[in-house]
């Protein structure tokens, strides 16, 4: 994504150097990491006009990034469809361990993201991960404003699912966390240094914790003393 804006924005020959615009595209595209992928593209339309150039629907840019990214994993996807890769590999440590946990427990689970929906469920599948959220698996869609995450909170608590209180809520974008916190559920920040998922980012922490996070992990693979710290 951060290559193709600053591609973007280069173009408009504002005089900046790339690294400033570089810059510049890290910070928003990571402000809005978590949200769905169009507001990172309204984003950069705002600033390809901020530059006096003539921007595109946001859609379109959209679009020109799904096939980048597309190009860019084919190779695991086709790995992972063709069995011959362990679905672990690609998640963050200890990401089942925690969901049977979570599952052993009770919770009802849904599956949330800014990613575009067909994608989203297809590599859920993928993953082997779609079995264990019986809530339902949701991404974007080209019409935004009709799902969000937040959105999907509130649904459940005006169909009287389930109180504010009641949700725990886990992710490293700010989004989930805030929208959980808000609503007085528990959330989990995951401030994870990818990809090698060993440790904390600092940054990640930081921008979790200023939006609510209750706990922060670098991963799941101490799942047993998440679960002792949130269940007692």
């Amino acid at each position: 994504m951060v290559p193709m804006m600053v591609e973007e924005l280069v173009a408009c020959k504002s005089g900046e150097s790339e690294e400033a615009i570089t810059g510049v595209v890290r910070e928003f595209v990571g402000r809005l990491t978590g949200k769905q992928t169009i507001y990172q593209m309204i984003a950069l339309v705002e600033e390809i006009e901020k530059r006096g150039g003539v921007a595109k629907d946001p859609l379109v840019y959209k679009k020109r990034y799904l096939d980048l990214l597309q190009e860019e994993i084919k190779d695991r996807i086709e790995a992972l469809e063709s069995g011959n890769t362990d679905p672990d590999a690609y998640a963050v440590p200890g990401s089942r361990a925690l969901l049977d946990g979570l599952k052993e427990r009770g919770y009802k689970m849904y599956l949330a993201s800014g990613t575009d929906q067909d994608y989203m469920r297809h590599e859920a599948d993928l993953l082997r991960f779609s079995q264990y959220f019986d809530g339902g698996v949701f991404g974007a869609l080209d019409d935004y404003k009709s799902f969000s995450k937040k959105i999907l909170i509130e649904r459940l608590i005006a169909n009287a699912e389930f109180q504010g209180e009641q949700f725990l809520g886990f992710g490293d974008g700010y989004v989930e966390i805030e929208n959980v916190h808000q609503v007085g559920g528990v959330t989990v920040g995951v401030a994870t240094d990818e990809p090698d998922c060993t440790k904390i980012d600092e940054w990640k922490r930081d921008r979790l914790v200023k939006v609510g996070a209750d706990y922060i992990v670098p991963h799941y693979r101490e799942h047993g003393a998440l679960f002792d710290a949130l269940f007692g």
